[in-house]
């Protein structure tokens, strides 16, 4: 019993000094609303970049048309895949933007928005290359053009086939935001740092930390697969 006591009065003193004493919550709290605010905004991002890619991709593997642009957007497949998220954070933000006075929220949403953007190009030109043939062969005979037939039958049908893909792809991004200490950012993982720093404990902030990135995720995911049975029941 007095060992329980003991235990419990030491993780209480800790607590308090970890989270209440000079409100070192707010280091969270704070960091969990920038974390939010990047991983949004970066999905936004990708998801234009993807599907603008995915259309080009799609468009040529279609019509042999866009050589150019698909031969670009195969390299930048390739350089964004193949090369780790927290080095392009790096070289966005020390080379390509080292001159300029930005904001880092800005460079992590545009660094991990062209990331995710490279993950979803190939997400979405799976769903478009997987929509039956004879979908295309249904909107040219009703007089459709190719773009006109992408946009109205066949984008429609891949959205819906690609959905659970792209939250999936959101739970990973939000995640892979956790590197975005390396310029300084103050985000979710960062604020735990901080007060690992000034407290000398690192047990209660990484575990609050890790905590945090765990309800979310579990959010998410619980809200994805409601959307997963919702679409399966529409079929």
């Amino acid at each position: 019993m007095n060992y329980l006591r003991s235990s419990w009065a030491d993780f209480s003193e800790s607590f308090y000094i970890n989270f209440i004493k000079d409100d070192r919550w707010h280091y969270l709290s704070d960091g969990f609303l920038v974390t939010i605010e990047v991983a949004f905004c970066a999905v936004l991002v990708g998801v234009l970049v993807g599907f603008t890619v995915a259309v080009i991709r799609s468009t040529h593997d279609k019509t042999g048309k866009l050589r150019l642009l698909d031969f670009l957007c195969r390299v930048y497949l390739t350089v964004i895949r193949g090369t780790p998220v927290v080095v392009q954070l790096l070289i966005i933000y020390f080379v390509i933007f080292g001159s300029v006075n930005i904001s880092k929220v800005l460079v992590a949403i545009v660094a991990f928005g062209v990331n995710s953007g490279a993950y979803v190009a190939e997400i979405i030109r799976g769903g478009i290359m997987s929509v039956d043939k004879g979908q295309f062969e249904a909107g040219r005979s009703l007089g459709l053009g190719y773009g006109q037939t992408m946009i109205y039958i066949i984008l429609p049908q891949a959205f819906k086939n690609v959905l659970p893909a792209l939250g999936n792809e959101f739970i990973v991004l939000l995640k892979e935001t956790s590197v975005s200490g390396y310029i300084a950012l103050q985000d979710l993982t960062k604020g735990g740092d901080i007060i690992r720093s000034q407290t000398y404990t690192a047990f209660l902030p990484l575990i609050a930390v890790a905590g945090i990135y765990l309800a979310v995720v579990m959010l998410f995911s619980w809200l994805l697969g409601k959307l997963e049975r919702r679409l399966k029941n529409n079929e």
